[in-house]
């Protein structure tokens, strides 16, 4: 948007197109990044949910021990399924944390995008009033 040469009330095409097109990846972000940190948290709930058992080579992690049909998960070459699992668990705090941060910038960048199109606000101090003075009454 920099190279473009900026005029009023967006007079050239590719002003418009290049804002549009800001907002809309800003937007086409937004969606992404929530949806990635809602992805981080539902694994992160699956995974605190799950009971491990480590063996000499993997560590297998189910739902439920008792139940044959319960969907387990296995991690090859990991002897500590405590300290695995945890790291897993402070990976997916940081990215949920990470994901909604940059959907917080995205949505600012939207905002700033709407505010400057539809939300001008116009400040200064006006010159002449609105109503006429009470000399040009008089005269008339």
């Amino acid at each position: 948007m920099l190279c473009v040469s900026y005029q009023v009330d967006e007079r050239t095409c590719i002003q418009f197109a290049m804002k549009l097109l800001y907002f809309l990846l800003s937007a086409l972000g937004l969606i992404v990044c929530v949806l990635a940190a809602a992805f981080a948290a539902h694994r992160y709930l699956q995974l605190i949910q799950l009971k491990c058992m480590a063996t000499l080579d993997y560590c297998q992690c189910k739902l439920s021990f008792e139940e044959p049909l319960s969907r387990s998960f296995v991690y090859q070459d990991v002897t500590d399924c405590a300290s695995f699992t945890s790291t897993l668990k402070l990976f997916l705090l940081i990215q949920m944390i990470l994901n909604l941060v940059c959907g917080l910038v995205c949505l600012r960048a939207c905002c700033v995008m709407w505010e400057h199109r539809y939300q001008v606000f116009y400040v200064g101090v006006r010159m002449c009033s609105l109503t006429p003075s009470e000399d040009q009454q008089q005269k008339v």
